[in-house]
């Protein structure tokens, strides 16, 4: 069985990746190619648009945060959707529909061999999950897929687009055998957060632990290569997504995230010490925390600042066991399982937000800092540098010197944070809206229902 840091770390590695989720004014190079739809001629009616999600945790990671604002603005559009999802259950506005599958949710449990029910053993799916589970494996897109081909048989709901968001499971093969035009999104090829993991690992029975977990990478490159319809929210992750999974470049589409830019917005500073904020997950080696407190600490040393965490380190976590050795416990505020409105207001309080990540499908944490109008010091990994553009600092993923300068030379400079605010709030309000996104996502649900029109 897994241990309970390894078991942690692996946890928020998956369930926090980014969509860690959220339109562009670049569509990529594959949507000139692939002549839409709209473009000859098809009338632009109304769908019903079944939206798949396997976990989709509203307060943590992209997963949650891209199935609200894509349904809102969807149906914003005119459309119908309905959101078929696992636990944990999204939060949706009144007008989507949602379909919660039963699921044990093992993986989220510490004692997952108390969690056995003698109803698994006539219940051939939910003993699967358990025992997967128990001995470190994460079954959940799997056991998902196979729930969505169960409830299409038992109820036959006639929607017009089926779109997986990040299960890849092998259900989506089966729904399209059926006669289902599929879409599914690549948030990023869950292999990045798997190699980071291996990177970190303290041995060889850690990184077999770790091989384990991933099993499930082998089902989604097998299903990513099948699918003629895939969208991407950077085009970094469309790069990955070619080169880890070896899909089709001419089958997917890049379509960026939008920003809540009325719920995100610059609001009135309420503290004087310089304060710097960063969201994080746990102890993922991916999201580059511990660079981030190595360089918090080497700020501290000239500038008597605080730091603003949204989110937890693991008790006893090598952060943990960091922030004590960089004596820097007195200086940190965390704030967990919190609403978007307070985080809001402790965007308020910040003069720089930082994230730190070694690799982001898009970065939703980078794009609400710009739209409150905050500073933002981030990485270039990944499909950080296509949200921040020339609206923030930009260092080398995993340098932890370079973070500090970074932050050190905003801090003490007032008139370059107000400058790169007030580009910020501009880029992500002209650049980054949901309503372009979802009308982009819509173009290659036609295309899809074209494509699957004409194999009869």
């Amino acid at each position: 069985m897994v241990t309970g840091t390894l078991r942690r770390l692996l946890r928020g590695s998956l369930l926090t990746s980014s969509a860690s989720a959220g339109g562009s004014t670049a569509t990529g190079a594959t949507a000139e190619s692939k002549p839409s739809a709209e473009a000859e001629g098809l009338p632009d009616e109304p769908l019903d648009v079944c939206l798949l999600s396997y976990r989709s945790n509203p307060y943590s990671g992209g997963q949650g945060v891209y199935v609200k604002y894509l349904s809102r603005a969807l149906t914003d559009l005119g459309h119908s959707v309905d959101v078929i999802s696992g636990k944990p259950y999204p939060e949706l506005d009144d007008d989507v529909g949602l379909v919660k599958l039963p699921g044990e949710n093992v993986v989220d449990e510490l004692d997952r061999l108390g969690q056995f029910e003698p109803a698994y053993l006539r219940d051939p799916l939910a003993l699967y999950e358990w025992l997967s589970a128990l001995t470190g494996g994460f079954p959940d897109p799997y056991v998902f897929g196979r729930q969505v081909v169960d409830y299409f048989e038992e109820h036959e709901p006639e929607y017009d687009i089926v779109h997986d968001n990040q299960s890849l499971c092998h259900g989506l093969r089966t729904l399209r055998e059926r006669g289902h035009p599929v879409v599914a999104t690549v948030h990023h090829p869950i292999t990045v957060d798997r190699d980071a993991a291996l990177e970190a690992a303290g041995g060889r029975g850690e990184r077999l632990l770790i091989r384990r977990w991933y099993r499930f990478l082998r089902m989604q490159r097998e299903v990513v290569r099948d699918l003629p319809h895939i969208l991407t929210v950077s085009e970094s992750a469309k790069h990955r997504t070619v080169t880890d999974f070896g899909a089709d470049p001419e089958s997917i589409r890049v379509v960026h995230n939008g920003i809540d830019t009325d719920l995100f917005e610059p609001v009135e500073r309420t503290t004087d010490r310089p304060r710097v904020m960063t969201t994080v997950s746990a102890d993922v080696p991916l999201k580059g925390a511990r660079h981030l407190l190595e360089a918090f600490a080497a700020v501290r040393e000239e500038i008597d600042a605080e730091l603003v965490v949204v989110g937890e380190f693991d008790e006893g976590g090598e952060c943990d066991r960091l922030i004590s050795t960089l004596g820097i416990a007195d200086a940190i505020e965390t704030h967990s399982e919190i609403s978007y409105e307070r985080m809001v207001e402790l965007y308020g309080t910040a003069d720089v937000a930082v994230v730190p990540s070694l690799y982001e499908g898009f970065g939703l944490p980078a794009g609400e800092a710009l739209a409150c109008g905050v500073p933002v010091v981030a990485t270039t990994g990944g499909g950080l540098p296509e949200v921040v553009g020339d609206a923030g600092v930009l260092v080398e993923p995993g340098d932890a010197d370079a973070l500090a300068e970074a932050v050190r030379d905003l801090l003490e400079d007032d008139e370059r944070r107000r400058r790169l605010g007030e580009r910020g709030r501009e880029r992500i309000v002209e650049e980054f809206d949901w309503e372009r996104a979802a009308r982009e996502t819509v173009r290659e649900y036609r295309n899809a229902i074209e494509t699957r029109a004409g194999e009869g």
